[in-house]
This record gives structure tokens, sequence and C-alpha cells, in this order.
């Protein structure tokens, strides 16, 4: 199959007008200019698939549900929307209830529906909970940690926990041995501490500014101490919501262009409309595409998908807009999947063909996962 573009970023670099040949799964060749032949389809902008670590679920459906149905509808709906790689993250839960979240999970992982499991929780600060039940939130204990580890059996790509809860030094460079991703998040960490949790091993900063205690002229906090170290890739809920177009383009600068990854943080309601829905046992009420704890005005999740974060980032970078699509591409594409340590989904020969096809809006027209068009 033999596709042209207007525009073809690679990743790597951008082609105007470019062509990509597809055999199977993967990419057989590509190039600039005229195709070597007729081509099958022409697209416009094509970019690499988008590669969502933080996710709690979609259509309609939540991935703490631990079915088969959940996760594949949920799946589904994200990759409508370009999400070629997709991490499941589960919310805070009791003990019995996230080993079998996990163990249900890690079965879709080897079927291939997910790339792996997140788990944010559930050893999480009460004071920064967010939409975390604070009923669930524990110290990490080292019997847990390995239990749940276990029950994974390698498909927990990463675990979000607040450093200054006990034993969280610890969880860290077991998470770490264990081959997975150890992140700080929900956190009132202070500055030294979190510092201390990148030195144990800890790379990536949950959802930056979001359930982190705030900066202060006298207590940097978890948010320097991310955004410093080199060490450290830092996630930004880019929908508009969570964080504003300043602090983006603030972000963007300092964490450089291989340090911020773009997630969505989804939850059910993401292409599903306003209406009740539950994030793990938290009643959430969605208006206006915000989803918030019922009854309170406190954020629970995004209703976004990785098409609108891609915009955001494009529209609001400040940059050229060639300049403005190379960067978001990284950071919605090459960035999280080298942060988890993901195959990486830069468009070349032999690599698996994932990509997105968008149009001068950058509203998605097509989909190709492992070689096979999404149906829209």
């Amino acid at each position: 199959m033999l596709l042209t573009a207007e525009t073809l970023l690679t990743g790597r670099e951008l082609l105007r007008p470019g062509w990509i040949e597809v055999s199977g799964a993967t990419v057989a060749a590509l190039g600039a200019g005229d195709p070597p032949r007729p081509a099958d389809r022409h697209l416009g902008t094509v970019v690499p698939g988008f590669v969502d670590t933080h996710v709690h679920g979609g259509g309609g459906s939540d991935f703490s549900a631990a079915t088969r149905a959940a996760t594949v509808a949920a799946v589904d709906c994200h990759r409508r929307h370009g999400t070629t790689t997709l991490i499941a993250s589960l919310v805070s839960a009791g003990p019995a209830d996230l080993l079998h979240q996990v163990q249900v999970l890690a079965g879709h992982v080897r079927e291939g529906l997910i790339g792996g499991v997140h788990l944010e929780g559930p050893w999480l600060a009460v004071k920064r909970c967010g939409a975390h039940d604070p009923v669930f939130l524990r110290d990490p204990d080292a019997g847990e940690v390995d239990r749940v580890l276990k029950a994974g059996g390698g498909t927990i790509r990463m675990v979000t926990l607040a450093p200054e809860r006990t034993g969280s030094m610890a969880a860290i460079e077991r998470i770490v041995d264990a081959g997975a991703v150890a992140a700080v998040g929900h956190t009132e960490a202070t500055y030294e501490q979190t510092r201390a949790a990148i030195t144990a091993g800890a790379t990536v900063g949950t959802h930056l500014f979001n359930a982190m205690r705030p900066i202060h002229h006298r207590e940097p906090g978890p948010v320097i101490a991310l955004l410093e170290d080199p060490r450290v890739t830092v996630e930004l809920i880019a929908d508009g919501v969570h964080v504003n177009a300043a602090l983006y383009r603030h972000v963007s600068r300092a964490a450089g262009s291989d340090r911020l990854s773009l997630i969505t943080d989804a939850m059910a309601a993401a292409g599903a409309g306003d209406g009740h829905y539950q994030i793990g046992r938290m009643d959430v009420e969605v208006a206006g595409g915000m989803a918030t704890l019922a009854g309170t005005s406190t954020i629970a999740g995004s209703t976004a998908t990785m098409d609108r974060v891609f915009r955001f980032a494009v529209d609001h970078s400040g940059l050229p807009r060639d300049e403005g699509l190379s960067v978001a591409v990284r950071q919605s594409s090459l960035n999280p999947a080298c942060a988890l340590g993901l195959p990486c989904p830069v468009l070349v020969a032999g690599a698996r063909a994932d990509l997105v096809a968008l149009d001068d809006d950058l509203a998605v027209t097509d989909v190709l996962h492992g070689g096979a068009w999404v149906s829209r």
C-alpha cells in the first residue's frame, strides 16, 4: 500500500510532499517528493501515531472495571482519535481490588489490546488526592509492592507515588528494579524530598502542577525539582483546562524538546459526552466537557483525546507552524514512548505502521494501526 502526504512528519524530519509504503504491519519505505508509482491513498498531514501513557478510560468505559469489554471500548475510542499506543491507568483501590485489576489488565497487555499498565496510586498523598478516594491511600508497604508487581508479570510500565510517604524510597528502588518507571505525583513533597526520589530512581513527573504542591519562593517543591533534572520527563495535561497555555509554553521551553510528554489523563467520558460517570468508585459529573467530582469543583481527569492535545500544543506553541508541528510530534509520540521504554514510533523503514492523517485544521481524517485502517 502506497500513501502520499502533503506533509509527512516522521519524527526525525519533515517531508513536503512525502510518501510512505506499507507492507503488512510495517513501514517498507518512505521518502520525499514524488512517489515511485501511483499512490493508493492521498492524505494531508501525516504524523506518527500518538502515544498516551496516562489514560483511565474513554468511550463510556473505565479501565478500573477490569473487563475485556471495558478495555476494548476505551481503546477503540482513543484509537479513532489517533492513539495507537495506550497505557491503561488505574486509580487507587483496596489491596484485593488492585491485584484483580492488575491481573486482568496484564492479560489485555499480553493480548495486545494495550501497551502496558500504569498504577496511579494507591501510594499517594491524601492532601493531594484529587479524584482518588482518600480511603484507599496508604504507605507503600514492601509486601504489597512486591505482590502488585508480581501480579503484573512485567506488564506494569509505570507507578506514580508520593515521595513523602513512609517507605517510598524503598518502593521506588523496587519498582525500578522490576523494570517499571517510578513517577512522582499526587504529592505534598518538598523540593529535597523530590530530589531524593529522583536519586532513588524516579524519572517521570505525573501531570505536572496538578495534584501537586505548588511552587513557593522559599520552598520550590516538586515542580522545580522535576523540571530542572535532565533525568526526568514531565507529563502535562494539555487540554486547555488543567493548565494555562502560557504554562505549556513555559514548560516546553524549560524541559526542552525531549523531556515533555503530553497526556490526556482521560476518564470514561472522553468521546462519550456529558453525563454521570465513575472513576474507580468516585462519582463524576461531566458538563461542558469538564469532569468534576460530583458535588464539588475538583477536576476529575479530562475528557480529552490525543488529537485535541496535539492541536492545543501546535496552536499554543508560539512557534512557526512547521516547528510547532515537529515539537508536538515529539511531545505526543516520541517522548512518551521513550520515557516508558516503549518502541519508538518514528516512521522509518522497518517500524510498525502506526500513523495519523490530519486535515488543515489538524482534525483526524484517517488512522493506521499496525498497517490496518481504523474504522472511524
